[in-house]
């Protein structure tokens, strides 16, 4: 059974590389090894190689191949190893797997048996798509992340002592895997040795053979290792190198579509948290100057600068239709508080969903917390226009104007001639100004 897989596997791999060449060389750096079915019940990846199942792929046809092949390459390519960060590992999960299963269907592959696909993720990134799945936990991935300490999807059955079996026998896979891998490319020395990143797709091909003939004696590898702290930087770095190269490769034969292009151009851009841009923001519009003018006489003939600072006037605008949860708001709110103080601001706070809520706006003088004055109601389609017709009959030109909102909603057709700053949940755009990506 074990040829008839990587026969199949290889002929899913070389199918990609013509007809869908960004996968095809992305899976070209994927060392293709049989797994022990005991921990791997389907397919598996650990950033270092692409582990299956020998049972599992032998039920697939080799369109379906193509599809567990590229799913994993992806969730290496995208860094989803890297960027878990604090979320929790099952939301987080779930949330990779509707970020890249659209990208594939829509990019022509057939899905594997159980494949996540919701359609309102569609074009998504994991960060957009995680803090929506309250509602849908209950959901499995098909495959196996094996790269977290905290393994919940398939290898991280539990021993009698409470311990993860992979912490038991952590260095038994690793010894396993070097030992089918004799190349250690694609295993732990991948990750120390950075350089090897450029190698050409012939060497990587190369690697994959190796690893195969490596993993020829029938019996299945152990569960690898977590990555280091160490290992998941320098893979990270690679992989984004990669999926670079690749992307390049496949522009220039006219063979990257557009999902997969829109999510690389994102993915590949400098990423800052929305809180640490928000502050640059607000920093760079806050003004402090100095003030040249003539002192009192009994101070003395010379002129002396002084530090002369500019209060600013900061409108915030809340979404209230329902499209942004208490919790978010709460941390919007929280973290507009903090700069506040910093910045010497004075806010005031507008709530609006079709229309301006009846009991605002509400007003918080620098020394002031700024808290939400009451809890806000869902309700009503969004209309953005009420908030700048209020500045307009106000007369109100303030330094910058701030909307928490999702962004689906009904703009005004002309850009106030003040900055605003669009903070989205989603992936809706806006016609002008600053968006600021809610992760």
């Amino acid at each position: 059974m074990s040829r008839d897989c990587e026969t199949k596997l290889s002929a899913a791999r070389t199918r990609l590389i013509l007809d869908k060449p960004f996968l095809g060389a992305l899976v070209l750096r994927l060392p293709m090894i049989e797994a022990d079915s005991e921990w791997c019940r389907t397919v598996a990846t650990d950033a270092r190689a692409f582990y299956y199942n020998a049972e599992y792929i032998d039920g697939l046809s080799v369109d379906q191949a193509q599809f567990v092949l590229a799913h994993e390459a992806l969730h290496c390519a995208l860094s989803h190893f890297a960027r878990r960060q604090h979320r929790d590992k099952h939301r987080w999960d779930l949330a990779c797997d509707l970020a890249i299963n659209p990208l594939l269907i829509a990019d022509g592959l057939t899905p594997c048996p159980d494949a996540l696909y919701l359609k309102e993720y569609e074009e998504m990134t994991a960060e957009e798509i995680y803090p929506c799945l309250d509602e849908h936990e209950n959901l499995t991935p098909h495959d196996d992340h094996v790269y977290d300490k905290d393994n919940q999807s398939g290898g991280g059955r539990q021993g009698a002592g409470g311990q993860h079996d992979s912490q038991d026998k952590g260095s038994e896979g690793g010894d396993q895997q070097q030992k089918k891998s004799p190349d250690d490319k694609g295993g732990r020395g991948d990750a120390q040795k950075p350089e090897q990143s450029t190698q050409e797709p012939g060497e990587g091909e190369q690697q994959q053979e190796q690893s195969q003939d490596g993993n020829g004696s029938g019996q299945g590898a152990g569960e690898p290792p977590p990555l280091s702290k160490e290992e998941m930087e320098n893979l990270s770095v690679q992989w984004q190198q990669r999926m670079a190269g690749a992307a390049q490769q496949a522009m220039q034969a006219g063979k990257l579509s557009g999902p997969l292009r829109r999510i690389i151009d994102h993915l590949l851009q400098p990423q800052l948290p929305w809180r640490m841009i928000l502050a640059r923001f607000l920093n760079a519009t806050a003004r402090d100057d100095y003030n040249y003018s003539r002192p009192s006489r009994r101070e003395g003939d010379y002129i002396m600068p002084s530090l002369r600072s500019h209060e600013l006037d900061v409108v915030v605008a809340l979404d209230t239709s329902g499209s942004v949860g208490d919790r978010e708001m709460t941390e919007f709110v929280s973290e507009v508080n903090a700069l506040k103080g910093q910045l010497r601001a004075r806010v005031t706070l507008l709530a609006c969903d079709s229309e301006l809520v009846g009991d605002g706006p509400w007003s918080f003088e620098p020394w002031e917390e700024f808290a939400l004055p009451r809890e806000f109601k869902g309700g009503g389609s969004t209309d953005f226009r009420p908030v700048f017709g209020w500045t307009e009959r106000e007369n109100r030109r303030p330094d910058v104007l701030v909307y928490f909102t999702d962004g689906l909603g009904r703009f005004p057709e002309r850009e106030p001639a003040f900055p605003t700053v669009w903070l989205i949940k989603g992936k809706a755009t806006v016609p002008w100004g600053q968006r600021i990506q809610l992760n």
